[in-house]
């Protein structure tokens, strides 16, 4: 079975970067796509972004621009690279892989933002 381990979340003054890393114990085609969401105190988790195994991508609005998921084929690793980053960027980030209807879960990284 597959396994997803995060790494890479910490905390980052406002306009700074952070990269993400989420490496698959396994291989990365064996899911359809993969990619991140996020859930930040008191409100519901949201996608951030997310790529498939074809290489279609897809961004939430709040975050085109600034973000982007590299993959890297070799390591059965992608990546979530954030840019100018804001306060409500704040949140715990999960990785995901879907295979079929099953969804795999990293056990997540915190990102904390400061003003």
């Amino acid at each position: 079975q597959v396994r997803l381990v995060e790494s890479g979340g910490g905390l980052v003054q406002a306009g700074g970067s952070l990269r993400l890393s989420c490496a698959a114990i396994g291989s990365i085609f064996w899911f359809n796509a993969m990619g991140w969401h996020r859930q930040a105190p008191g409100k519901q988790r949201e996608l951030v972004a997310a790529i498939t195994s074809g290489g279609t991508l897809n961004y939430a609005d709040s975050v085109k621009g600034r973000f982007t998921i590299p993959r890297d084929n070799a390591e059965n690793t992608i990546y979530l690279q954030m840019n100018s980053l804001k306060p409500e960027d704040t949140a715990v980030y999960y990785c995901h892989g879907d295979r079929g209807i099953s969804r795999y879960w990293g056990q997540g990284t915190q990102v904390t933002v400061s003003s």
